[in-house]
């Protein structure tokens, strides 16, 4: 098969490679640490002095080797899930369709908001999705407006009608 012929990467693809790539950069300590941190932290008073204790390490290691983890794209974000319902806020699913050549700018601009908990590239016509989260649902909708008026696009909502809880780990 010559180049020509074969079938570019998706955005997917791609990422999938560099994740593998970066998971040959980590030790049996790192992958200890991304075992042991998808289980959550413990209730207790100084829980990364915990973890730093069952992995044999100083504290200020354990939040070196966090930061190295976030940094290298292995963790795409680090910190703690809250039950918005629970606490009287709302989530929201949103979706753009986003000309590529804007990609970057409305990346920025999505972001920008503190409302958007995450933002997800897709090999979809919908190719931007991202969570938008408030205390009231009033705001989700107000700042789906503000991005459609900065980015000149439209945001599709798409709230939740159930809710499932999925355990994900992927065990490294």
């Amino acid at each position: 098969m010559s180049a020509a012929q074969m079938k570019p990467y998706t955005h997917e693809q791609e990422r999938q490679r560099q994740v593998k790539a970066l998971m040959l950069e980590l030790d049996e300590t790192d992958k200890t640490l991304i075992n042991r941190l998808q289980d959550g932290l413990d209730l207790v008073e100084e829980p990364y002095r915990a973890i730093a204790k069952e992995l044999h390490l100083s504290q200020p290691e354990v939040f070196d080797r966090i930061q190295r983890l976030l940094d290298m794209g292995i963790f795409s974000r680090f910190g703690p899930m809250f039950d918005a319902d629970k606490m009287g806020g709302k989530f929201c699913l949103c979706a753009m369709k986003v000309p590529l050549v804007d990609y970057d700018k409305v990346t920025e601009i999505v972001n920008s908001h503190d409302e958007v908990a995450h933002n997800y590239k897709r090999d979809h016509k919908l190719n931007m999705w991202f969570v938008i989260g408030s205390d009231r649902q009033e705001a989700i909708e107000e700042v789906a407006h503000k991005i459609e008026a900065e980015s000149g696009l439209e945001v599709l909502l798409f709230p939740k009608e159930k809710e499932f809880f999925i355990s994900l780990k992927i065990e490294v």
